[in-house]
C-alpha cells in the first residue's frame, strides 16, 4: 500500500509530472497508494483477455446493481437501479445540470471555500454565483444559517458539496435536516456532489441528502464516483441518482452521446471497488485517520499561528495561513521557500485568500517530510 519516493516519481499522473522533481507535491486529490487487490485483478483479467473493445451498455454492466446494494449496506439509502445513471466524471454532470435545471443568470447557491470547479461550472455557464462562507467556529466551520437563508431567496439551485471540499466537514443530520427545509420552503433544485462520501474519519457513516425522505430526493440529483475513495480518478467512471423522473426528463434534454463513450476499465474498476473493496477501503481510512492526526498535531505543535480543524472526512486540511504574514499568497510562498506544492486558496473562493489545503493522502513519510520543509521554512523566516 506504500510506495517508495522513486516509485512515485516515475508516475505520469499530473500530481507527480506538473511540478519539478525537488517539489513534493500535497496539492491535487490523488491519494499516493498502491491500487485495492480487486481493482488490480479486474485490470489485470481485462487486459488478459484484450478485452478493450466497446463495453456494454451501462444498464448491461450490472453497476446500478451494484450501487444499490452498496448504497443499503454503507448508508441505509435504499435506492432502485433504475434512478441511476452514468457519466464520465462528477464535473461534467455539474456542467450538465446547470445547463439543463437552471437558466443563464439564476443563482446558484454554493457554500464557500469550494471545490474550484463549482465556481468555474457557474461562471462558464452564465449562472449567478450566490455564496455563502461556511464560518469558522470553536472546533469546525459551521454553517451560516442566516447568510444562507438571504441567498437561497435568489436561487434556483443549491450546488452541496457533501462532505465538503476543502474543510473536511461531514454534516450532521441536524444540520442537513435544516438545509432540506431551506430547500423545501424556498423550492431549490439541489446537485448533491457526493464523491467523499466513503471517506469518513470519525464513526459516523455518511447520510446521503437524498435520503432524508421524499419529498427531498424527488428534488435531488445525487454525484459520486469510486474514483476517490479507491484512487482512480483516470480511469473516467461517475454516477448520477435521479430522485426523480421529472429531473431525470429534464437532465436527459441533452443528446446522450454528449455525455461521450463509456470506458472498459473504468467499468471493471468500478464494479470491483464496490463488490470487492472494502477491506482495502478500511485499511486505508486507517492510515488516513493517522495521518489526520499528525498534521492536526503538527499544527497545534508547531504552526499556532496556523488556525485548522482535523477534518471529518475527505483526505484535505484547510490551513488558514493569514497570521502568518508571508506577503504573499501561503501557496507560492510554500512552493518557493519550501518546495512543497499545496492547493492554491484564492481558487476555492474569496475565503480562500491567504489559505492552502494540503492533501495527507500519502504515506507517513512524505506527510512528515511534506511537513518537515514547511517547518523548516517558517522557522528559517523567523
Amino acid at each position: 500500500m506504500s510506495p517508495t519516493l522513486d516509485e512515485l516519481r516515475r508516475k505520469t499522473s499530473a500530481k507527480w509530472t506538473v511540478y519539478p522533481p525537488d517539489v513534493l507535491p500535497a496539492w491535487v486529490a490523488d491519494m499516493d497508494f498502491e491500487l485495492a487487490p480487486p481493482i488490480r485483478a479486474a485490470l489485470d483479467a481485462q487486459l488478459a483477455r484484450h478485452d478493450l473493445g466497446y463495453p456494454p451498455m451501462y444498464e448491461r454492466s450490472g453497476l446500478a446493481e451494484l450501487f444499490a446494494t452498496r448504497a443499503a449496506r454503507r448508508y441505509d439509502w435504499h435506492i432502485s437501479p433504475g434512478e441511476v445513471e452514468f457519466f464520465s466524471d462528477v464535473v461534467q454532470a455539474i456542467y450538465f445540470a446547470l445547463l439543463t435545471l437552471t437558466n443563464p443568470g439564476d443563482g446558484v447557491l454554493i457554500q464557500t471555500p469550494i471545490y474550484p470547479p463549482f465556481l468555474h461550472a457557474v461562471d462558464e455557464t452564465a449562472r449567478r454565483r450566490e455564496l455563502c462562507e461556511l464560518v469558522p467556529g470553536a472546533t469546525r466551520h459551521e454553517i451560516d444559517f442566516d447568510a444562507l437563508e438571504s441567498a437561497a431567496a435568489r436561487s434556483t439551485l443549491f450546488l452541496l458539496c457533501h462532505p465538503h471540499n476543502p474543510t473536511g466537514r461531514a454534516f450532521t443530520r441536524a444540520e442537513l435536516e435544516r438545509l432540506a427545509d431551506l430547500v423545501l420552503r424556498h423550492d431549490l433544485i439541489v446537485v448533491s456532489d457526493e464523491i467523499h462520501a466513503d471517506l469518513m474519519l470519525d464513526a459516523r457513516r455518511h447520510v446521503p441528502f437524498a435520503s432524508l425522505g421524499p419529498e427531498i430526493a424527488a428534488r435531488t440529483i445525487t454525484l459520486t464516483a469510486a474514483s476517490k475513495a479507491f484512487n482512480v480518478a483516470g480511469l473516467c467512471l461517475a454516477c448520477a441518482i435521479f430522485g426523480s423522473t421529472s429531473l431525470r426528463a429534464r437532465f436527459a434534454s441533452f443528446p446522450h452521446h454528449v455525455r461521450g463513450g463509456r470506458s472498459a476499465l473504468g467499468i471493471a474498476a468500478a464494479a470491483a471497488a464496490w463488490r470487492d473493496g472494502d477491506a482495502w477501503l478500511a485499511d486505508t481510512l486507517a492510515l488516513l485517520r493517522a495521518n489526520r492526526d499528525t498534521l492536526a498535531a503538527h499544527v497545534a505543535r508547531e504552526w499556532p499561528a496556523i488556525r485548522h480543524f482535523a477534518p471529518e472526512a475527505t483526505y484535505l486540511g484547510w490551513l488558514d495561513c493569514r497570521q502568518l504574514g508571508l506577503g504573499e499568497e501561503p501557496y507560492r510562498w510554500f512552493l518557493r521557500v519550501a518546495k512543497v506544492a499545496l492547493g492554491e486558496g484564492p481558487a476555492f473562493g474569496p475565503p480562500g485568500v491567504g489559505c492552502v489545503r494540503v492533501n495527507f493522502a500519502t504515506t507517513p513519510a512524505i506527510l512528515g517530510e511534506v511537513l518537515a520543509r514547511m517547518s523548516t521554512a517558517l522557522t528559517a523566516r523567523a
